[in-house]
């Protein structure tokens, strides 16, 4: 099957389509000696139901467990042959399978990663092994207040959508998913409309295409895994949390997905909280010293986004961290001071480039680009995007962050009725 159509082709990013929806990006980098690959499949948490909720994290692990060419020793075996190294990951919106190796043994790790992901046998002995360590995970998940307050948060952020669930799952679900019901999941999800392979680096381009046709041409076409928006729901949650001695805060707000191609909601969260300087680490830390640690960012997907601000601090100054944090975010939605502005811009377009001199950075983020918007942006659109963004819009962005309402979620040794006194600061400020 050879590639029925070229969606892209600049110097050094080239996006192709095979007949069956599967489709190839590649980047050239010849200044980096290794070339990075990875297969990238539009299925995590947010494409699972309840019941299901936990699997696409499931079926990542299992995967190396064995194929229809090679058993669990042999899939590392033969990458660590070559020198390279392998891993996956799974997200709310997607799950990626990576190697980084010599560009000249691009077609070996294609056809190492297309085994995986398309002739994964699911042992039944490695399926009840693995479901132990998912177990000790969930454990350890479990006893994290920082990540409870992140669950906690999702879910008073999206109510019931899928997009609250977390990737890890439920107990329940990681003790009973059956060897079928991973083979039906993969089945469904891991088809043609779905994925993306991409390389970055020093690599022949026709080659890899070829590699890449020979593999994963025959994968059924299927159709994309899409999900609906979720409307926002907001809301205090809070859980007390043995073992921990200090109050762990999550605070956030909607933003668009990154399909709305709205930039102000990143800058936003750049201006308030990236960096020493900012408002936020300046007031709460150097200022009032009510925590050590505190950051915002912006979280988004293709759907849908957060701006959050995260903290931890003693019991006893949790009332005093948040009122400060929600006085300082009216203050911004008033007025964004041009220095700030400034500070921000740069440091987003510091960072991006930073991360586009890392050949697998820059392929995970043309990848979720083409999930969006269908279309690869370069870094120099990017920053330019960004650079245009006034003063006005930033403060208005604010403004729609408070008029939404917050999400609140703690976790950790909290004070006496942390709900009702959140809800107290609420009603006041």
């Amino acid at each position: 099957m050879p590639v029925s159509r070229i969606d892209t082709s600049r110097d050094d990013t080239r996006v192709a389509t095979l007949a069956n929806g599967v489709r190839i990006v590649t980047i050239r980098m010849p200044h980096v000696h290794t070339a990075s690959i990875g297969v990238f499949v539009r299925s995590g948490s947010a494409h699972e139901s309840r019941l299901d909720n936990g699997i696409s994290h499931f079926v990542e692990h299992m995967v190396f467990k064995g194929t229809l060419m090679r058993d669990a020793r042999r899939i590392n075996l033969d990458a660590e042959r070559l020198g390279a190294e392998v891993n996956a990951h799974t997200d709310k919106d997607h799950t990626g399978y990576t190697m980084h190796g010599r560009p000249g043994d691009l077609p070996q790790l294609v056809d190492m990663l297309a085994d995986l992901v398309r002739h994964p046998t699911f042992p039944a002995e490695e399926l009840e092994r693995e479901r132990q360590v998912l177990l000790h995970e969930c454990t350890e998940d479990e006893d994290d207040p920082l990540s409870t307050a992140f669950k906690l948060f999702d879910k008073a952020c999206w109510g019931t959508h899928a997009l609250a669930q977390s990737v890890i799952g439920p107990r329940r679900n990681i003790e009973r998913f059956t060897r079928d019901a991973l083979v039906d999941y993969l089945r469904r999800q891991y088809t043609g409309a779905n994925v993306v392979v991409g390389a970055a680096g020093d690599i022949d381009v026709p080659a890899f295409e070829a590699a890449v046709t020979a593999a994963f041409g025959s994968m059924p076409a299927g159709s994309e895994n899409l999900v609906a928006a979720p409307v926002y729901a907001g809301g205090v949650a809070t859980k007390r949390l043995s073992g921990s001695s200090q109050a762990h805060l999550v605070l956030g707000f909607p933003l668009p997905g990154l399909s709305a191609g709205c930039p102000a909601g990143v800058l936003a969260a750049a201006v308030f909280g990236e960096g020493m300087s900012s408002p936020l680490m300046d007031r709460i830390r150097e200022q009032r010293g009510l925590a050590y640690y505190t950051a915002c960012s912006a979280d988004v997907l293709d759907i849908a986004g957060q701006f959050v601000v995260e903290a931890s601090t003693a019991p006893e100054q949790l009332d005093e961290l948040l009122a400060e944090t929600l006085k300082l975010l009216k203050t911004q939605a008033q007025r964004v001071e041009a220095e700030d502005l400034e500070r921000a811009k740069a440091q987003l377009e510091v960072r991006r480039l930073r991360s586009h001199e890392r050949p697998y950075r820059r392929l995970e983020d043309a990848v979720l680009d083409l999930y969006a918007i269908g279309r690869v942006r370069d870094s120099a659109e990017w920053c330019s995007t960004i650079a245009a963004v006034p003063a006005e819009t930033v403060r208005a962005a604010f403004e729609r962050l408070l008029a939404a309402g917050p999400t609140i979620a703690l976790a950790g040794e909290l004070p006496r009725a942390a709900g009702e006194r959140v809800r107290t600061i609420l009603a006041s400020s």
